[in-house]
């Protein structure tokens, strides 16, 4: 049994919420957001919750179950507080700028990563060293930063690349006499 999956999703006030078939489509201040249902599952909205159940005793049932429920909440979340990832760039010229609807990138190649900016996607640069990326659906945030970060991920022995905020660097200890 799915602990995830056995609690129905609410459906706050402000948000609209239709279920049809396998569909869901979740409407709210920061958008409209949709998800399909894998056909293992069946989704019904009952008394201003969703609740997901699976459709048989299969393992694959049975991990689409916690899965869905699990991406009908996120979509939910996503219209009503929308998701943020923050990323930090650590080294001597390593910085990031948004020039009009590119992101461009100074990571220490001979020249500037340009990253076009998706869809849906807001990119704010606070700081040079600072970049933080909002948007409503949680999958293409992480995404975004997942694709930025990928261009020079941070390296063990100075430290020096684009990394997420908090995360921990493991470091090694450079080569002796």
């Amino acid at each position: 049994m799915s602990r995830i999956g056995k609690k129905p999703v609410v459906v706050p006030a402000g948000v609209t919420a239709k279920v049809e078939g396998q569909k869901v489509a979740v409407k709210g201040g920061k958008g409209e957001l949709s998800f399909v249902v894998p056909e293992e599952v069946s989704v019904v909205m009952e008394d201003g919750s969703i609740k997901v159940d699976p459709r048989s005793e299969s393992k694959r049932a049975r991990a689409m179950w916690g899965m869905s429920r699990s991406m009908i909440s996120n979509i939910i979340v996503g219209v009503t507080k929308g998701y943020e990832r923050k990323l930090e760039i650590n080294g001597v010229g390593y910085k990031a700028a948004v020039v009009g609807k590119n992101l461009q990138l100074s990571l220490g190649y001979s020249h500037d990563v340009i990253y076009p900016i998706p869809a849906g996607i807001a990119i704010a640069t606070p700081k040079p060293t600072e970049i933080t990326i909002a948007g409503n659906d949680k999958r293409q945030v992480g995404q975004v930063a997942a694709e930025i970060r990928s261009y020079r991920g941070p390296e063990p022995y100075k430290g020096k690349g684009v990394k997420y905020e908090g995360e921990f660097i493991f470091r090694k200890e450079g080569k002796k006499k």
